[in-house]
C-alpha cells in the first residue's frame, strides 16, 4: 500500500473510513451470546494460529496480554460495543483469547450489621 492508498482509508475529520460491518463481516450478533461488557479477556498462548485474522482480531490480542473488559477493547479499538463482541466472540471460539471470571454483583449489606456499625459510630 502506496503512502496515497492510505491517505483514500482516513479521513483526518471522520477518522477510519472503514464501517464497522466491514470489521465483523457484516455479522451483527456475537457467536457466543453471554459476552457483556465486563467480561474479562486475557490472550491465550496454546500455540496461537493468526491465519486468517484481521488486522482488528490482531490488535485484540495485543491488548488483552493483560487481563481487558470488552469495553475496554471497544474503546481501544475505537468500535462500537457488538463489533467488538463479534470480533471478541471470534477468537474466544479460536481458543485465542481466554475468558475470566465476570465481576460480582454488588449485594445488598445486611440491615442488622449497618444498624449495629451506626450505633457503634454514634457511640464514639
Amino acid at each position: 500500500m502506496t503512502p496515497r492508498d492510505e491517505e483514500l482509508w482516513l479521513d483526518e475529520e471522520s477518522g477510519p473510513l472503514v464501517r464497522p460491518y466491514a470489521m465483523t463481516r457484516g455479522r451483527t450478533r456475537p457467536a457466543l451470546p453471554g459476552l457483556d461488557v465486563v467480561t474479562q479477556l486475557l490472550t491465550s498462548w496454546r500455540g496461537p494460529d493468526h491465519s486468517g485474522l484481521s488486522v482488528e482480531h490482531l490488535d485484540i490480542l495485543q491488548l488483552c496480554v493483560r487481563p481487558l473488559s470488552v469495553a475496554e477493547v471497544a474503546a481501544y479499538l475505537d468500535t462500537p460495543i457488538m463489533v467488538a463482541k463479534v470480533l471478541v466472540s471470534d477468537l474466544i471460539e479460536r481458543g485465542a483469547l481466554v475468558v475470566g471470571a465476570r465481576s460480582r454483583t454488588a449485594v445488598r449489606p445486611d440491615r442488622k450489621l449497618l444498624q449495629a456499625i451506626l450505633e457503634g459510630v454514634r457511640r464514639l
